[in-house]
């Protein structure tokens, strides 16, 4: 296997240039943090992007950042935290999930992977942050897209299309994205002992209140919550949290009394929940299923009738974190037959398993002959990252 680490972008088209001639694939890589996601690759070259790495532009007064694309996102909310400004999007840091701890997490790995925490119930995910970047297609040509605005006009938009792609289309060497203030404080009321249909109930009631509520999980008993809890997260100036909480406190009176933690117990407690560390179990297939809300609680009763399975719920019961012990397939038959809209990707598994159930959500004819019609605009020889998210493509 041949290694290229290209210096900068005239090197980088060039070396996919030669790599399109001769259709030889490229694994793409910069951090490295992610490699166990998708379909595992065995691809005869990997395309190095690290040397890409550096802020390129801060405007803390404009709340826009530019990249490059394997800048680590250490390195991003250190310069951030400065400026009491954040990524509202919440990346994951799943290295531990993943078993990738001694790799760095990247700026365009979050970017590619389509990345959202806790906070995607209020401001979306990472595609909905990214307002532009550069980089190098599957022809080997470098190319631009969006810019310094929120939206871009001048036809498809391209960084939606980026964002999600696991580097599939495009090689990213830069990267502009959005940011917002950091909250000046943040609260989090946490009811005891519900089941997961009742706090199904009461995050949503607590989602449709008026007090801008920013994270909605539920720990179950058998997640290593230990006695379920449920988790509601307040951020704000602080004479406005408190109040907010008050209120919301009162409010969900019917569902128990509401315990409070502060800020540093509040970060602590939602980074896990970001971290998917609950169900980061030895040997489990890790399962994440994005459904209506109101049928999370189904779905995680389903597959702990026919499995040994744990599972936690975010995003107010419509994110379904499960981790699936022994199967053979690792659940995917008694997950997807019975999804009813919505999907599920196989986040964590042996390679011999990703390799023989589709991480991601199996598409329609229709939609997957629209993904095919993508990759082949961008990437004409499938050279970039082939297989990673759908066989041959």
């Amino acid at each position: 296997m041949t290694s290229f680490r290209p210096k900068d972008e005239d090197e980088l088209a060039a070396i996919v240039g030669e790599a399109a001639l001769r259709e030889e694939p490229l694994e793409i890589l910069a951090g490295g943090s992610k490699r166990g996601l998708g379909r595992p690759l065995q691809l005869p070259h990997t395309l190095d992007l690290s040397a890409f790495s550096g802020i390129r532009l801060y405007e803390p007064e404009e709340l826009v950042l530019t990249a490059a694309a394997a800048t680590p996102m250490a390195e991003i909310e250190a310069a951030l935290a400065e400026k009491r400004q954040m990524l509202a999007f919440e990346p994951g840091d799943w290295r531990t999930l993943l078993g990738s701890e001694a790799a760095r997490p990247t700026l365009g790995g979050a970017i590619a992977a389509n990345l959202s925490g806790p906070r995607r119930i209020r401001q979306g995910a990472a595609r909905d942050h990214f307002l532009g970047f550069r980089g190098v297609s599957g022809r080997g040509e470098a190319f631009k897209a969006g810019g310094r605005v929120v939206k871009n006009v001048t036809g498809y938009d391209l960084p939606k299309l980026m964002a999600g792609s696991y580097g599939t289309l495009a090689a990213l060497t830069e990267v502009t994205l959005k940011v917002l203030p950091l909250p000046e404080a943040t609260r989090t009321l946490v009811l005891m002992g519900l089941d997961d249909e009742t706090a199904r109930r009461a995050m949503s009631a607590a989602l449709k209140s008026s007090h801008e509520v920013s994270g909605a999980a539920h720990m179950p008993r058998d997640a290593l919550a230990g006695s379920p809890r449920t988790l509601l997260r307040l951020e704000g100036p602080e004479p406005s949290v408190v109040a907010r909480a008050d209120a919301l406190r009162r409010e969900l009176a019917e569902f128990g009394a509401a315990e409070q933690l502060d800020d540093a117990a509040s970060l602590a407690l939602w980074q896990s929940v970001r971290d998917a560390a609950p169900v980061a179990l030895p040997g489990a297939a890790v399962w994440r299923v994005s459904v209506a809300p109101t049928d999370g609680p189904a779905l995680a009763a389903r597959v702990a009738r026919a499995h040994d399975a744990r599972h936690f719920f975010d995003w107010g019961g419509g994110l379904v974190w499960l981790a699936v012990m022994g199967a053979e397939d690792g659940g995917a038959a008694s997950i997807r037959a019975t999804l009813s809209g919505g999907h599920a990707t196989l986040i964590r598994a042996p390679d011999a398993l990703r390799a023989a159930v589709p991480p991601f959500e199996p598409q329609p004819p229709a939609l997957a002959a629209l993904t095919a019609r993508v990759k082949a605009q961008f990437d004409p020889r499938r050279i970039l990252n082939r297989g990673r998210m759908y066989r041959d493509l």
